[in-house]
Order: structure tokens, then sequence, then C-alpha cells
């Protein structure tokens, strides 16, 4: 049952940046016959994660992609609160990384429907997590009810260990570490602090505004962005060679970086497997199987053109870069002064869309949205596809 709880919160938080549900899986592992075991079938990160990442470089990794880490968790983290979703494990073990070393969230085992978005739908669970990312709010008290404040909080002490490369507490066992951090007790910022890094003092501020002892002063994920892709922003050119020089010294050095927690097993034949099966049905909340939803991304009607403009709106505003054309596409859609203000010389394509988001999207609807996915579509056919549309 537990399983497939985690399953479907990860169905349901199914986005470019969290690790995407493929099938449950019911058999017999290699070498453990006669049990039968449970488990789920996610995407395979070649990267590892930042837990491995930081344990083979024993240092943080370059600045633009410590920035990119931070504002690719915090774009995870804000769709998984908009889909009503509560993490309330994140840490660096739980945040894996693909073949570009790109961030997705892993690990839903203790998700559930967020209290403070839904009390009518509020699902109870004992409070899980990591206790050095857990607010002191979580550790003072048995009865605490978890909020997204508690993610946020989570978020900050990440932001500390990205930067860094170090664990927040190394000498604090639990006792310790439940009693300290309510009195107010936080990873140091001396060393960061002194760093001449663009956009390095903003993130500290932000990683300090996400811990902040009382649960509403703590910022929301969107305000989180707002920071991050400032920041990010800084160092985009950078990105590329960062990730590269990365990539090359893993190479050289003949190390792969393996997701933490997880077993290398060899495959099975398929004599061996005859016993096993596996549910390729995801779990939804309509009950579509998995190849139902893939067959339907083929003719999409309005309703679900608009859902994936929706879903998808932080990394569209991230990614696309022909914002113009799919304006000007848009025709009549788009009045003449919101075509204008997209269209200024001045800005960057990210101010575009979240004004084509804040303006004509929001206002015209479905229709609207549906006329954008096409249009976006035919410009950026491949962005469309690896996000499922």
């Amino acid at each position: 049952m537990i399983l497939r709880d985690e399953a479907k919160y990860m169905d349901m938080a199914s986005f470019k940046f969290v690790v995407s549900l493929y099938a449950m899986y019911q058999g017999c592992p290699p070498g453990k016959r006669p049990s039968t075991q449970q488990g789920i079938v996610m995407e395979f990160m070649e990267g590892g994660s930042v837990q491995s990442l930081q344990e083979y470089l024993h240092s943080p990794p370059q600045w633009p992609l410590v920035f990119r880490l931070a504002h690719e968790v915090a774009q995870g983290m804000n769709f998984i609160h908009k889909e009503n979703l509560m993490h309330q494990d994140l840490k660096p073990s739980n945040v894996l990384l693909n073949d570009n070393l790109n961030a997705k969230i892993a690990d839903f085992g203790l998700s559930r429907v967020s209290a403070s978005a839904s009390n009518s739908n509020k699902e109870t669970g004992a409070i899980g997590g990591s206790y050095k990312y857990m607010p002191p709010e979580a550790l003072e008290s048995a009865s605490y009810e978890p909020v997204r404040s508690f993610d946020v909080y989570s978020y900050g002490i990440l932001l500390w260990t990205i930067a860094t490369g170090k664990d927040p507490y190394p000498l604090g066992n639990y006792d310790r570490v439940a009693s300290s951090i309510p009195q107010g007790h936080r990873p140091c910022c001396k060393e960061i602090e002194q760093m001449k890094v663009d956009g390095l003092k903003e993130l500290i501020h932000l990683m300090k505004r996400c811990w902040d002892g009382s649960p509403n002063q703590r910022p929301t994920f969107i305000q989180c962005l707002d920071v991050t892709e400032k920041v990010l922003s800084m160092h985009s050119t950078g990105i590329h060679d960062a990730v590269g020089h990365l990539k090359r010294l893993m190479s050289s050095n003949s190390k792969t970086l393996n997701t933490s927690g997880v077993t290398n097993v060899s495959l099975q034949t398929a004599e061996e497997s005859t016993n096993d099966s596996v549910d390729f049905g995801r779990i939804t909340e309509t009950g579509r199987s998995f190849n139902q939803v893939c067959a339907s991304t083929k003719t999409m009607g309005i309703k679900d053109k608009a859902k994936f403009v929706d879903h998808n709106q932080a990394t569209l505003i991230q990614d696309v870069s022909e914002v113009m054309a799919i304006a000007e596409a848009l025709g009549d859609m788009v009045h003449r002064e919101a075509l204008s203000q997209i269209g200024r010389e001045d800005t960057t394509s990210h101010y575009k869309m979240r004004a084509l988001y804040h303006g004509p999207l929001r206002s015209g609807g479905d229709k609207v949205k549906a006329a954008f996915y096409d249009a976006l579509k035919a410009q950026h056919p491949h962005l469309v596809e690896r996000l499922g549309g």
C-alpha cells in the first residue's frame, strides 16, 4: 500500500523536474527467489544524486551548476505544491541528476496531500523526513501537522548544502539537532558570505529566509523562483562549460555516480522472469492507464492542451525562445498592447513568456491556451515532445 501511495503521488507530480514513474513491479528479484517483492519502475538517472556528486567531488560543483540546481529544485517543488502535494523529505539524496546533470526530485514515500492547500483532502501520516532537514516546529512537537512551509525550510538547508558541498550538521545526532534548531541554530554561512560570486549574496539571503524559525516568514516556492531565476541568469553562459568540465572529470577518472540507496542488479532472462509482473497502468486520479495517456496526447483536445500549458508553465518560461513568433501566430487573440509589450527588444525571453502567461493566456482561457500549444509545437516541436505533448 505504501508503494502504491508513493506511485500515486509521483504520477500526480509528473513534471520535467520530478523523476518520472513508468510502472509498478511485482516479482522475484535476481538471487532473491522464492521471495516476491513489489517495486516502482522509474526513469534511470545516470548522474546519480546531489549527495553522490558531493561525495565524489568533496566540494560543491562550479557556481553555474550550483545556481542551476537551486533553480531546478525550486521549479520541481513549486510544481509539487501547485498539485496540492508536499514532499516532506527534501534532501541531497532525493535530488537525482540525469546525464546532463539536470536535477529531478525523487522519493515520494513520505508525500501526502498538502494540509495547507486543502483541509478536506488532507491525508494523515507520521511526520517524516531526515531530521537535519526538518523545521524547528516539526522537531518540537510530536503532534505537528506538516504544511508547505515544511518543504521550504528543507529547501533552505538543501541550498546551503549545494552551495558548500558539506553536511549541514556533521557531528549532530538527532538529540543535539532537535534541541539546537528550535533555539535558532543553523548551518554557518561565514565562509560563503566572504566569497565574491555574482548572485551568491541573493542566494544566501534566500536560504536564510527559507529556514526562518517562523513558518509564516518563509517564502513560497514561486517567490523562491523569482530569486533563483535571477541569479541563474547571471551564470547562464557558464552552464555548458561547467557541465562539460564535470563530465570530463568523471570520465577521466572512470567513476560513475550511483543514485543513493539503489543496488545494481543484473538483467533477468525471459525464462527467469516468467513469474514477474509489471503494471504499466500509471495510477492517476482519472484512472486512465499509461498507454491511454500516451495515446490521447496524439489527438489532444482543447482542455488537454490548456492543461499542458498550465502544468508546464515554469519550464516553458525557462526554455521557450521563439516567443514573438508564437505571439504573432495567435493573431487577434493577443491584443496590440500586449503584443508590443511582448515584442520589446530590451527584455529577455523569460520576461516575454511571463507577459504572455499573465496577459493573453490568463484572460483568454482554454481556447487561447490551446492555440498557444499549437503555435508552440510548430516552433519548438522537440520541447513539446520532451514534455509529453
